[in-house]
């Protein structure tokens, strides 16, 4: 199984770049092990997107059959072990690609996301795309790590 942080816009180099890096980085070394060898991020210039629909599937058409997951405020708020259960169910049930979504400052056009899927919140804040990054890139690493049982994540 691979997964993938899809965002729209550019992220230059800074310290939430650094935070980004280093969060994907360790989550490739735990996912080799979970039968989860390919994490990666993939970043979108949407700046010549004409509408909030083109921005969508701009973000969206490369990932046909994937399981995807959007990230909204209006999404399901579940805490990591949830996201890992669902992960691991998932990975079990032979998803090839999970693409986690982040889209730009208007958010998905809702008539343009496939109709399989599911979206998560990181609560009804409103959070810079940066920030939403690395929120994004450590969860996916604390997801792994509940799957691998390591002590990172504590209850």
């Amino acid at each position: 199984m691979k997964i993938v942080l899809r965002a729209s816009g550019l992220m230059k180099s800074g310290p939430e770049r650094d935070l980004v890096d280093d969060y994907l980085f360790r989550a490739q070394h735990l996912g080799r092990g979970l039968g989860i060898p390919d994490i990666s991020e993939s970043a979108i210039d949407t700046r010549s997107a004409k509408s909030r629909s083109a921005e969508t599937r701009a973000l969206l058409d490369d990932y046909a059959g994937a399981r995807l997951v959007i990230l909204d405020e209006r999404g399901k708020n579940l805490t990591s072990r949830q996201m890992a259960e669902q992960i691991t169910a998932w990975r079990d049930n032979a998803e090839s690609t999970i693409v986690f979504a982040i889209g730009g400052a208007d958010g998905f056009e809702p008539s343009d996301l496939p109709s399989g899927a599911v979206k998560w919140s990181f609560g009804s804040q409103v959070w810079p795309h940066k920030l939403v990054r690395v929120m994004l890139a450590e969860q996916i690493y604390r997801i792994l790590s509940i799957m691998a049982g390591t002590p990172y994540h504590r209850d």
